[in-house]
């Protein structure tokens, strides 16, 4: 507060994570700021251009590779700001960075010179700006959420068939990743996890209406060049781990990163009502309280991530917090909107928009009801499985 007792209205309420995307990406902080909310979110929003110019592809990728270096408490911090500017924004790009983290995990160890194949892949991505949204297979009976697609080996590659839904990003993507079985590396007749990268305009690739989750891309016996298939190398894999085992270190980060750009969402909601000086300072604090103890539980997971721990336990780890924050999420929304109360027209859209945007955590994979069988079955000993 000022000498007179009222609040500032410069607060240090994001300060941080506003301050980290113009370390990371700058002048896309910059950018946003200057356009209003219900521009960056139309149909013509200029937003996902911003992000690319800005060098937003590459934000995963390692320094080596050309891109940014950003740790996983940097990306938390970048989506929640994101979010709280653009939320249809960081929910797209959140699929991308799913990519880039499953590729990464895939690609590089410390052994690599950077002359593979799948290093270069990675470092092609964050030179070039592309966007590589992961494409989850559409539901079917009896698989999970992580279920390859189908790939089949040929004299020039593989062939790949499918269909998926990856986000807004389906009609502005460069490449499309999907995760596909194949034979392992020993040729002892087994298979392992990897990614194929698919390129928009490849022969068998077609869109079709843009639903509330993007529009569905369906995959029709498309090429694959073996450059194009990056795999698990066999150092990468855990031994005795499920065949999904590698995309779940991705899935991890997309849990991450999912709770980071809901919250920046949520918290464009808290920002408003602390800079409305009607409002009483106790309400003010209390949902300031709510949304900063969310983002401390994620930033915990973020550290864990940065620390190394990449492995099954991790990956529980993320769904506690993101369920977590979903809770916390169903309380700070409605008493936000409560709060801001009668306003005029544009801010109401705006308030209406966010409130949507804030309350959709709960509609990425995996729900929480169908992980509540899998989650009891790891916490008793068993493997976790994600359904």
């Amino acid at each position: 507060m000022d000498a007179s007792g009222k609040w500032e209205k410069t607060l240090r309420f994001l300060e941080r994570e506003r301050a980290t995307v113009a370390r990371l990406l700058p002048g896309l902080e910059e950018s946003l700021r200057a356009l209003s909310l219900m521009e960056l979110e139309g149909a013509d929003s200029p937003a996902v251009q911003l992000f690319r110019d800005s060098g937003g592809p590459g934000l995963l990728v390692p320094a080596a590779y050309r891109g940014r270096g950003a740790t996983a408490l940097d990306a938390l911090r970048v989506q929640r700001a994101l979010g709280s500017r653009a939320p249809s924004l960081a929910v797209a790009t959140t699929v991308h960075h799913f990519s880039m983290a499953t590729l990464v995990a895939l690609a590089i160890t410390d052994e690599d010179g950077g002359d593979d194949p799948e290093s270069m892949l990675v470092e092609g991505v964050a030179a070039d700006n592309q966007l590589v949204p992961f494409g989850l297979p559409e539901e079917r009976p009896g698989a999970g959420i992580l279920s390859p697609m189908t790939a089949t080996a040929g004299p020039d590659g593989w062939q790949v068939s499918g269909r998926t839904r990856p986000c807004s990003l389906a009609r502005s993507m460069d490449v499309l990743a999907v995760s596909v079985l194949v034979p392992s590396w020993d040729g002892d007749g087994g298979q392992v996890p990897a990614v194929a990268l698919v390129p928009a305009g490849a022969d068998g690739v077609s869109l079709g209406e843009a639903g509330a989750d993007g529009a569905r891309v369906t995959l029709d016996d498309v090429l694959v060049p073996p450059e194009l298939m990056v795999q698990a190398r066999p150092s990468a894999s855990a031994p005795g781990g499920p065949a999904e085992v590698m995309l779940s270190a991705g899935f991890a980060w997309f849990q991450l990163l999912m709770t980071g750009s809901h919250l920046g969402a949520v918290s464009a909601l808290v920002e408003r009502v602390l800079l409305n000086s009607r409002l009483p300072e106790s309400e003010r604090v209390g949902l300031l309280v709510e949304a900063e103890g969310a983002m401390s539980a994620a930033e915990g997971l973020a550290r864990r991530i940065d620390d190394g721990g990449l492995d099954e336990s991790a990956l529980a780890e993320s769904l506690y917090v993101r369920y977590c924050v979903q809770d916390t999420l169903s309380r700070v929304v409605p008493r936000a909107v409560e709060l801001l109360g009668d306003l005029d027209s544009v801010a109401s859209e705006e308030i209406g928009h966010l409130a949507a945007c804030a309350s959709g955590l709960d509609q990425h994979p995996p729900a929480r009801q169908p992980m509540t069988g899998p989650l009891a079955a790891y916490l008793g000993g068993g493997p976790l499985t994600i359904a």
